[in-house]
C-alpha cells in the first residue's frame, strides 16, 4: 500500500488502484479526544457525535467526495450484501449489512473498522465497486465471496476482472481465538491449514484473517488480490485496535467511489 498525507490526515491506498478514488484512513488528524483520538469515525463508541461528523467531513474533503452522497450501513458481522444506488433521505445508514456494491458514479461507500478486515473491490471492466467488513464471523460466513457474487449477479461482473484489496486488520501473530472459532473456520473452509496456527508452548490458536479472506476470494474466482499486511494491533499509533486497546477505542474508515 501507498501512504498518502492530506493536511493532518494520513491514509493508505492500494498500489493497484492509482486511478480509483479510495482511502483507508488512519486515526491521525481528527478532533476526537482520548480514548478515541484522533480521527474516530465510529458513532456508537462513546465519542461525541459532533466530533464524529467533523472527522467524517475531513475525510470526504480530502478525497473530494460529496458528503451528501456517501452511503454506509449498520455493520452486524453478517455476510449480507446490498446493492446501493444512493443514500436514503433522512437516514444515516441504508441497512443492517456488511457488504455494499454499486455501479453509480459519485456514490462513495464507507465502512468503519477496528481490527476487522476491510475488503475493497473494483471491476474496471464493468465499472463496479464494493466494500465489505470481515471480522471472524463475517469471514466464516463468506462475506467476501458474497460481495463478489453480488457484483456478478447484479452487474454481470466476471470474477476474473474483479480486483480486491485486503486492508489493515488484526494480524495472524496477534489474533488469538478460541476453539469455537477454529471449528467455525474448519466448517466453512473445510480445512484450517494455513489459516490457524498454534502457539507451540501452550497450543493456543491464532487466526490469519488475511489468508482466510484471500482463500475465500480465490474460491469465488478472484485472481487479482492485494494484501496490505498491516497489523492494527501492533500499530495503534496509526490504527484503532479493539483487541489491543481493550475495547476503549475508535473506528477508522475505509471509503471508495467511482
Amino acid at each position: 500500500m501507498n501512504q498518502v498525507k492530506s493536511g493532518d490526515l494520513v491514509y493508505y491506498q492500494f498500489g493497484m488502484w492509482s486511478g480509483l478514488n479510495h482511502g483507508i484512513f488512519t486515526r491521525k488528524g481528527g478532533i476526537s479526544p482520548a480514548p478515541w483520538s484522533e480521527l474516530n469515525l465510529g458513532g456508537n463508541v462513546g465519542d461525541h457525535h459532533t466530533a464524529v461528523r467533523h472527522n467524517q467531513n475531513l475525510i470526504y474533503e480530502s478525497l473530494n467526495l460529496a458528503s451528501n452522497r456517501v452511503c454506509s450501513v449498520w455493520q452486524v458481522h453478517s455476510a449480507d450484501t446490498i446493492i446501493v444506488d444512493g443514500p436514503i433521505q433522512g437516514r444515516r445508514w441504508i441497512a443492517l449489512a456488511d457488504g455494499m456494491v454499486t455501479n453509480c458514479p459519485d456514490t462513495p461507500l464507507l465502512m468503519r473498522f477496528a481490527d476487522c478486515t476491510p475488503l475493497l473491490f473494483h471491476d474496471p471492466v464493468r465499472h463496479v465497486i464494493g466494500i465489505a467488513h470481515a471480522g471472524w464471523r463475517g469471514t466464516v460466513k463468506g462475506v467476501g465471496a458474497n460481495t463478489v457474487r453480488a457484483m456478478t449477479m447484479a452487474f454481470g461482473c466476471n470474477p476474473r476482472d474483479i480486483q480486491a484489496g485486503i486492508g489493515p486488520s488484526i494480524g495472524p501473530q496477534s489474533y488469538q481465538v478460541g476453539e469455537e472459532v477454529v471449528q467455525a473456520v474448519q466448517d466453512y473452509f473445510g480445512t484450517t491449514e494455513g489459516l490457524i496456527s498454534r502457539n507451540p508452548s501452550d497450543g493456543t490458536a491464532y487466526l490469519d484473517l488475511w489468508a482466510a479472506n484471500r482463500l475465500d476470494l480465490e474460491r469465488a474466482g478472484v485472481q487479482q488480490i492485494e494484501v496490505a499486511a498491516i497489523d492494527t494491533a501492533l500499530h495503534t499509533d496509526e490504527f484503532f485496535s479493539h483487541r489491543a486497546e481493550k475495547g476503549k477505542t475508535g473506528r477508522f474508515g475505509a471509503v471508495l467511489s467511482l
